[in-house]
């Protein structure tokens, strides 16, 4: 071959070395090129739903269409469906204190690890449990309720979400800081009904996130909240005090909230996706809008962060979560 037909060759097959090379850096810069699906690890309208569908609607605009999708079975079949899905940025997870703090620890053969099978994104928002009672019950604050429940042994209940969520966990926990209590725990299949059986005083208390739902109910006068189980008072409440105020130190049982991705997952894509999520952050009119629905905004808290908040809890939390044997459902 003569000298100028190899040089040709040569500059042909860098050409294409070239190009391979940059491929998937191009298609990595266009991401998105195609609809996310944001996974919701519960069914429709729970907490983890609606927090989950704000999100989605607010950066949409930045990374295009959003598909949620609902996942049933208590917070372990969606996160364990984006655990193994392909770490390309199209499969994210509305990650939470449920999936990825109590579900694993208690689990003998957990399907997947909170820690090593995601990269975590971001926080944007918490929501705080709350002690609620029907207005019937003769107690007007926590300290009252404590004597109430002292005075009467195992004739009180309350009821929660169901077992093994952050609501059975605030349950459980007040009534081990509160010296062991004997109030029964009555499990629902998500908070709908409890809260209708509370209002109607088929059950006595109730354990639930502080929702726009339960706080409007509080305000009606159909409930009464004595408490939040938060270091401070809640933005969108301040007026009801927590319950380390209310005597019981070490009562913080929330869910904290973000997004997470396969482990694995380019650096590039979780940067985008925080970026995106920072800046709706810094609006004050979103931050408005989650104090609306009844949470915390969370701002400034990105990849290296948030991995830092969830094993924080995980460290926390397990040693409760094996002193109260504590069981998902």
């Amino acid at each position: 071959m003569k000298r100028h037909g190899v040089l040709t060759l040569g500059v042909l097959i860098l050409a294409a070395l070239a190009a391979s090379i940059a491929a998937p850096a191009l298609a990595q810069e266009r991401y998105p090129a195609r609809p996310i699906r944001l996974v919701i690890p519960s069914v429709p309208a729970g907490v983890h739903d609606v927090i989950g569908r704000v999100w989605a609607e607010r950066v949409k605009p930045q990374l295009g269409t959003i598909v949620v999708d609902n996942r049933g079975g208590g917070g372990l079949i969606g996160a364990n469906d984006v655990a193994h899905s392909p770490p390309d940025g199209y499969s994210i997870l509305l990650g939470s204190t449920s999936t990825h703090v109590l579900l694993t620890p208690v689990m003998a053969n957990p399907p997947y690890d909170p820690v090593k099978d995601f990269s975590a994104v971001a926080v944007f928002a918490y929501s705080s449990t709350s002690i609620v009672i029907n207005p019937a019950l003769p107690v007007r604050t926590l300290g009252e309720l404590l004597d109430y429940a002292k005075a009467n042994p195992g004739k009180l209940s309350y009821g929660s979400a169901g077992n093994g969520s952050i609501t059975n966990l605030a349950g459980e926990l007040f009534k081990l800081r509160a010296g062991s209590l004997d109030i029964v725990h009555v499990p629902y299949k998500g908070i709908g009904q409890g809260v209708t059986d509370l209002i109607g005083g088929q059950i006595p208390m109730f354990s639930a996130n502080a929702t726009a739902q339960i706080l409007d109910l509080h305000r009606a006068g159909k409930v009464r909240i004595l408490s939040v189980n938060s270091q401070t008072r809640i933005r969108s409440a301040p007026d009801i005090p927590t319950s380390i105020e209310a005597g019981l130190p070490g009562m913080v049982a929330q869910t904290t909230f973000g997004i997470f991705a396969p482990a694995g997952t380019p650096k590039p894509i979780l940067e985008r996706i925080n970026a995106v999520t920072q800046e709706a952050m810094a609006d004050e009119t979103f931050q408005r809008e989650l104090l609306r629905v009844g949470f915390e905004p969370v701002l400034d808290v990105g990849p290296d962060k948030a991995a830092g908040v969830f094993q924080d809890e995980l460290v926390r939390w397990t040693p409760i979560l094996k002193a109260i044997s504590m069981k998902p459902e």
